[in-house]
């Protein structure tokens, strides 16, 4: 069996954050790059899988060569080779775009079964690899908390409020992990020297023959603003049916939620 796991660099969530001086991007300097936490627990749902029953676990990503770094990150934990899609920096890959760079990877790698984080913390878009599964073909499953395989067919359950559901359905497929299905392992020192000899395979986004058009972001960012940080606070005043008008006003004029 071979199990492709879809691993995503992201900046760490300790960061602090600045907006560009266009006004409409993130300033990514000085930033510190992790792999995406949910994708952590796709990456240990594999090694368990391979260690169990035995596999092939492949990392694949999208992004500049420093992707290796993440990628390395799992070999650590246990995958045994990875692939990096070398996106050209000026090439701003929405999902749309990234899904259509990994699915048509994923035609050549011929995996039996693919994992992916539920989302990637930076943009929280949460449909890359619902994305994928729809390009390929392949039934899939998103925010998995149990993952059980018997012979070409896999149980999953799905977490949903208040409980979850229970698919069963043919391999290849694609599945997104939620927290809770796993505790991701630390690497031991042994296996992150090791994972420095481990094979990572770069491949350029010209050559998966994807068309412009399937790379275009398909909208645009008008502004961006970091979240209001401060708490504010206010006492309303006069008779109750004062106050209630002063709070649709407030929640109208100012905050612009009404």
């Amino acid at each position: 069996m071979r199990i492709v796991v879809l691993v995503k660099r992201v900046p760490d969530t300790a960061s602090v954050f600045k907006i560009g001086s266009d006004g409409k991007s993130v300033d990514l300097s000085g930033l510190k790059y992790v792999m995406s936490p949910y994708d952590e627990y796709a990456v240990e749902e594999a090694v368990k899988i391979k260690e169990t029953g035995g596999a092939d676990v492949v990392l694949l990503g999208v992004g500049p060569p420093e992707t290796k770094d993440i990628i390395r990150a799992g070999l650590a934990m246990g995958a045994d080779s990875g692939v990096l899609i070398l996106s050209p920096a000026e090439t701003a890959l929405t999902p749309r775009g990234t899904a259509h760079a990994l699915a048509a990877a994923l035609r050549d790698l011929a995996a039996d079964l693919v994992l992916a984080g539920k989302q990637a913390v930076d943009d929280d878009a949460s449909q890359v690899p619902e994305r994928v599964a729809e390009l390929l073909g392949w039934p899939h499953v998103s925010t998995i908390t149990q993952l059980a395989l018997s012979g070409n067919i896999a149980t999953v359950h799905r977490e949903i409020e208040g409980g979850y559901y229970v698919y069963e359905t043919p391999l290849p497929a694609v599945f997104s992990t939620q927290k809770g299905i796993n505790v991701p392992r630390y690497p031991t020192l042994p296996n992150i020297m090791k994972a420095k000899k481990k094979e990572i395979r770069e491949i350029s986004l010209d050559s998966l023959g994807l068309s412009g058009a399937m790379l275009e972001p398909g909208m645009s960012i008008v502004s961006a603003a970091l979240p209001r940080q401060a708490r504010l606070g206010r006492i309303l005043e006069g008779e109750l049916d004062q106050q209630v008008r002063q709070l649709v006003a407030i929640l109208r004029e100012q905050e612009k939620v009404l």
